[in-house]
């Protein structure tokens, strides 16, 4: 299995330990997918997969419904994706993907965990370059040849396909998530759940006080309310 299952394996459900967090995520993504594609989850595709990745964290139904239409309130303010970039203590390159109403108060936080544990605010493409920016889908395997399925699937992108306990999962590049989601649902493959990686193309191994030094400010990033997923290039 290849670099990418490997990744996935090591941060398996880390980042929706926290419940609260994980819903906080959600309902932003909730609102930045009505406000670009409308409230019908029918004609939505962005929708739709936010809808099923809430599913997969047991978002109860009454909180979706809620959250679709209070982001169709014209009041609702929006989300802006701002992704920053910087290096933590020991050469540890972080991508920092926020979902933000106030960018000014992102900024300022964010630029504060980095002075505060010894790292470094960097400019954007500083760090960018060194993840690959990927998609997974996990289906129901039921009845599904995994090896046939992703012989099928690499016309539309798919470069990874394999089984786990959860299910079967693909992985392809970022820009190909449209067309697997589309192929999927026009052969009914239940779609559990979808999202979006961003996958170290080196890593770095550190001692165990090093690990401790980046750990202290990934955990002062994954606090933020305003972050939804951080990486880096540590080795796990």
């Amino acid at each position: 299995m290849g670099r990418a299952f490997e990744f996935r394996k090591a941060r398996k459900m880390k980042r929706w330990a926290a419940m609260s967090k994980a819903f906080t995520r959600i309902g932003k993504d909730i609102v930045m997918a009505v406000k670009e594609g409308g409230p019908d989850p029918d004609g939505n595709s962005r929708l739709r997969a936010v809808i099923q990745n809430a599913k997969a964290v047991n978002m109860p139904k009454d909180n979706i419904e809620r959250a679709i239409k209070r982001a169709s309130d014209k009041s609702q303010g929006d989300y802006k994706e701002v992704l920053f970039e910087g290096y933590a203590p020991h050469g540890i390159a972080i991508l920092i993907e926020t979902a933000t109403d106030n960018n000014t108060r992102t900024v300022a936080n964010v630029r504060s965990y980095f002075n505060k544990c010894n790292g470094s605010l960097s400019t954007s493409g500083s760090v960018e370059f060194m993840f690959d920016h990927t998609c997974n889908f996990r289906i129901n395997g039921e009845g599904l040849d995994p090896e046939e399925l992703e012989l099928e699937l690499i016309d539309f992108g798919a470069e990874e396909v394999f089984v786990d306990d959860d299910g079967i999962l693909i992985y392809a590049p970022f820009e190909s998530f449209g067309d697997i989601q589309k192929e999927l649902e026009a052969r009914e493959i239940e779609i559990l759940s979808s999202g979006f990686e961003r996958i170290p193309q080196v890593t770095k191994e550190l001692n165990e006080e090093q690990i401790a030094d980046v750990e202290k400010l990934l955990e002062k990033i994954e606090e933020d309310d305003d972050v939804q997923n951080v990486y880096h290039t540590m080795q796990e």
